[in-house]
């Protein structure tokens, strides 16, 4: 079995959030103090197979943009699960119709240069602003 795809609805914090993007290295995200149960705001998928949980993708529309969040389980990176993540979170856009997809990576984040270039991988820019954005990509006819 590979990975799936799961909408959350409605997204709740547990504890497979708390571990994987809770549990994140300092600097990676600015999260509130979420209680279990809490409903989160914004579209929440959770990606596993027959290991678990593996991670996590978000999206946030504003103006038809979304910005998008991805999160990865520790022991499932460099594995293929981001680019699952990211592949996903552009058929969610361009269901949607939206124009772009964009991400902060913060320049707390301990390893900004590696994950912004990975991001640069998949077709993502820099921006003006400090995002790193991607336009969304019509389907093929």
């Amino acid at each position: 079995m590979g990975l799936t795809w799961t909408r959350e609805n409605p997204p709740h914090w547990d504890e497979e959030k708390a571990a994987i993007v809770g549990g994140a290295p300092v600097g990676i995200f600015e999260l509130p103090d979420y209680k279990p149960g809490d409903v989160l705001p914004g579209e929440w998928w959770r990606v596993e197979d027959e290991a678990g949980v593996a991670g996590y993708g978000w999206m946030d529309t504003v103006w038809g943009d979304a910005e998008i969040l991805l999160a990865v389980a520790p022991t499932r990176q460099k594995q293929g699960v981001g680019g699952f993540i990211l592949d996903h979170l552009e058929e969610e856009a361009r269901a949607r119709g939206l124009n772009h997809l964009y991400n902060s990576v913060r320049p707390t984040h301990p390893e900004r240069e590696r994950v912004t270039r990975f991001l640069e991988s998949r077709r993502f820019k820099p921006s003006r602003d400090g995002v790193i954005l991607r336009r969304v990509v019509a389907a093929k006819k």
